[in-house]
């Protein structure tokens, strides 16, 4: 082969690489390892979320006039759930000393599907 026929195929070997890297990053297809750090940080957080909000409905179980507040609960514009839920005490865990949030929030999106 002589160099007149190298030429083209390396300018489109590097045009094709450049193109395939655009294709796999935008497409989701390649991950940078930050981008794997936040999303398995975030994973592991909502499963947090998920296995705590399973203890919050055990405490709500436990609560006097369940039913009562189940009631309200749900008459509680969706927005402020989550704050009803904490307000009740549900969303503080065990040895905790305050409610957390993301387990209020999806704590009272569990309770008002008990309530359907």
């Amino acid at each position: 082969m002589n160099k007149e026929h190298i030429k083209p195929f390396t300018a489109g070997a590097v045009v094709g690489a450049i193109a395939l890297s655009i294709v796999m990053f935008s497409t989701g297809w390649a991950v940078t390892s930050s981008t794997s750090h936040t999303n398995a940080r975030k994973m592991s957080q909502d499963a947090v979320v998920e296995n705590l909000a399973g203890i919050c409905v055990a405490q709500f179980e436990g609560a006097a006039d369940k039913d009562g507040k189940l009631d309200k609960l749900v008459q509680t514009e969706s927005w402020k759930r989550g704050r009803y839920v904490s307000d009740q005490g549900w969303a503080t865990m065990p040895g905790s000393e305050s409610p957390t949030r993301d387990v209020a929030k999806v704590c009272a999106q569990r309770l008002a599907k008990m309530h359907g």
